[in-house]
């Protein structure tokens, strides 16, 4: 899916509430999972400068989960430990983002490489 304005932010929250409906996650689950998307849109859409994301049912054994894969091109993160760090912000926001999304997900990888964009799989396994 798209992510190239504010009007795909809602429709990336709304594919991921409904994967998640199917694959029977609590609502508990439900609401993990589109509070981390609608963070990881709005990173990329206002510090990538737009991207993309993916998102893929998995089965491992009788575990199910859902996987989204959140990816742009712009400018990169230059120190993620620092950019994982509650509270620090580039933006005007509280610098909960990449941290409390990381903390809403059962697996969660970044990859970033400075003016070449940025890569972010979160995973939640029901």
């Amino acid at each position: 899916m798209p992510i190239r304005s504010s009007q795909d932010l809602v429709l990336v929250r709304q594919a991921v509430r409904t994967w998640s409906a199917e694959l029977k996650f609590s609502l508990v689950e439900q609401t993990k999972m589109v509070t981390a998307a609608s963070e990881l849109a709005r990173n990329t859409l206002d510090y990538g400068g737009g991207g993309e994301v993916t998102l893929q049912m998995l089965q491992d054994g009788l575990r199910k989960g859902l996987r989204l894969s959140f990816e742009d091109k712009g400018p990169g993160i230059p120190d993620l430990d620092l950019a994982l760090r509650d509270g620090y912000t580039t933006g005007g926001g509280m610098g909960l983002g990449l941290s409390g999304s990381k903390r809403l997900v059962n697996d969660f990888e970044i990859v970033s490489k400075v003016g070449e964009g940025t890569r972010v799989t979160v995973t939640r396994w029901k």
